[in-house]
């Protein structure tokens, strides 16, 4: 296998929404610098914005302030969130959206010029070609894009990080990109909890399958801060082809009603202490009618006209086409029959809810040299699209500055060979586990012991303590996993890096005890919110020397 150096300013390890975004920022605050984005994927169609999108959630709209906002994510994250990170977004989203629009992003429109509400602080947009939009404006700029290299590691010589290792896809080329500062912006995990489909439908899930947690993994195994992983996100989908029930029950004004056809919402209101807002509940509700054999639950779609109908199949042509296609293979008609709504499996993001880096306000982690921008950074839940691009933006800028006085570090050789080695070794191997085997295995373990579908999402210190034995026990089995080609390779990595946020996710399950967030984080042994002792962060530090994982606590106002 061949070896490629290459050298550059500034390297950003994830081409999606925030890592694009990033490099557009750092060409127009430094047109000499040199920048290469390494993306698993191609940048033209990866990371959540694959399929589209087609409303921005985070946008302030007239009469609303940054204050107002930073309550409401406050309020919905009971009490926990990082409000200097979340004010640093909310100030920057209109000016982010309008720099889209003018990359070519069509946003709906009112008579007046202003942008078109669909919820309190969204807008409505024709999203489906958002991604190429965002693609094409960096192959507008000098920056090197390595398309289908999939980051395997970052390169620390114990001080600083100093570029990462990939592994190419399709040439088989191993990459050894040296940096001066290195912006990591590959999302959230999924996969790691056994999903709803089976078989040759395991991947139809909510969260790009692709985004297997590289990110999170390759800062974990450096000894980088790592906050709030307890804090999961379960989605409420459209069954079977997890479609998002924002647009049907934001766009389409349509009632959660359950088998009976009831509006269940308000069954549980004292449940919520009077705030019907709180989004985990919704997902709450759901499962409480399903467990009370009231189930199955649904989107009431049958009091919409046909003008509302065909304007929900247009939403998700620009978001989410399955669902389209699951309406006409069963010759469906929304309007005839409600739309059947479930919980996913639990994902780790930094976007939805706030599991990621710990940063400070201009998204330097615990690192030197290593910056984190959207769904990868924690402490600022609800950022979304939008968010990312601000995240994007400070990061690059902070980035431009700082390159300026970071050293050109050598990188050791047997360092490189050691990486190299361990990259390839799956490939070596005749006979051994197969990344399937081990994927399974770790999402059977999480759905059994750590609160997945299976569970119902709860969460009891017992189980958690098997989970962290089995899993200390699968990540030894990895020396024996082996791979076929190339595909099966990265689907070896993926496993390394799923257990890897695993392993920490299952610590910040056990650390915190109480329950803090409904399904997200239920505990049976402290189902109570205990404000007077948790309103603190949960982070860990793994240390690669142990392999143990140590927790820290870091105040509110950190």
């Amino acid at each position: 296998m061949r070896t490629l150096h290459i050298d550059t300013d500034i390297l950003i390890v994830g081409g999606g929404a925030a890592g694009c975004f990033a490099a557009v920022e750092i060409y127009k605050k430094s047109p000499a610098c040199r920048v290469v984005v390494m993306e698993k994927a191609h940048i033209e169609r990866s990371g959540c914005l694959a399929m589209g999108l087609n409303a921005i959630n985070a946008y302030l709209h007239s009469g609303q302030s940054p204050d107002s906002y930073i309550s409401f994510i406050e309020r919905q994250f009971e009490g926990i969130i990082r409000k200097d990170l979340v004010y640093s977004i909310v100030q920057g989203l209109n000016d982010v959206v309008k720099d889209v629009e003018e990359m070519g992003l069509p946003i709906e429109k009112n008579e007046d010029g202003t942008y078109k509400m669909r919820g309190k602080r969204s807008i409505r947009i024709f999203g489906e070609r958002l991604k190429p939009i965002l693609a094409e404006a960096v192959q507008k700029t000098p920056a090197r894009v390595l398309n289908r290299v999939v980051a395997t590691n970052f390169i620390y010589d114990g001080t600083r990080v100093c570029g990462a290792f990939g592994y190419g896809i399709r040439n088989g080329m191993f990459y050894v990109v040296r940096a001066k500062t290195v912006i990591v912006a590959t999302g959230g995990a999924s996969g790691i909890y056994k999903p709803h489909n089976t078989g040759e439908a395991r991947h139809l899930i909510w969260y790009c399958p692709w985004n297997a947690g590289a990110g999170y993994a390759m800062g974990i195994r450096i000894g980088a801060e790592m906050t709030s992983f307890e804090n999961r996100f379960i989605a409420l989908r459209v069954k079977d082809v997890n479609a998002p029930t924002g647009t049907i029950a934001v766009g389409a004004r349509s009632k959660q009603i359950n088998a009976r056809g009831e509006d269940y919402l308000e069954r549980y209101y004292h449940h919520l202490g009077g705030n019907k807002c709180l989004t985990q509940h919704r997902l709450l509700a759901t499962l409480e009618e399903k467990k009370a054999g009231r189930g199955p639950c649904y989107l009431d779609t049958t009091t919409v006209n046909e003008a509302v109908e065909r304007k929900l199949k247009e939403d998700f042509l620009n978001m989410n086409p399955p669902i389209i296609l699951l309406w006409a293979s069963r010759d469906m008609n929304p309007r005839c029959k409600p739309v059947e709504i479930q919980g996913t499996e639990p994902f780790i993001v930094g976007g939805h809810c706030q599991a990621g880096y710990w940063i400070d306000k201009e998204r330097r982690t615990t690192i030197p040299g290593l910056y984190a921008a959207g769904e990868v950074a924690g402490g600022a839940p609800k950022k979304y699209v939008s968010g990312s691009w601000v995240e994007g933006r400070i990061a690059a800028a902070t980035a431009v500055k700082e390159i300026k006085d970071a050293p050109w570090n050598d990188i050791d050789n047997e360092i490189i060979l050691g990486e190299k080695g361990r990259v390839l070794a799956p490939l070596t191997k005749k006979t051994g586990i197969s990344p399937l085997d081990v994927r399974e295995r770790l999402q059977k373990i999480m759905d059994e012991y750590a609160g997945g579908i299976s569970m119902n999402y709860t969460l009891h210190e017992e189980r958690l303590l098997e989970a962290r034995r089995l899993l200390t026990c699968l990540k030894g089995r990895l020396k024996d996993i082996a791979a076929a080609d190339n595909y099966h390779l990265v689907e070896a990595l993926e496993c390394v890096d799923r257990i890897d946020v695993a392993r920490v996710l299952v610590e910040h399950l056990i650390y915190r005890k109480e329950t803090r967030w409904a399904c997200y984080q239920t505990r049976l042994d402290y189902p109570e919110k205990d404000d007077s002792r948790w309103l603190t962060f949960v982070n860990s530090i793994y240390d690669p020397n142990t392999d143990e994982i140590k927790m820290v606590e870091r105040p509110l106002n950190s």
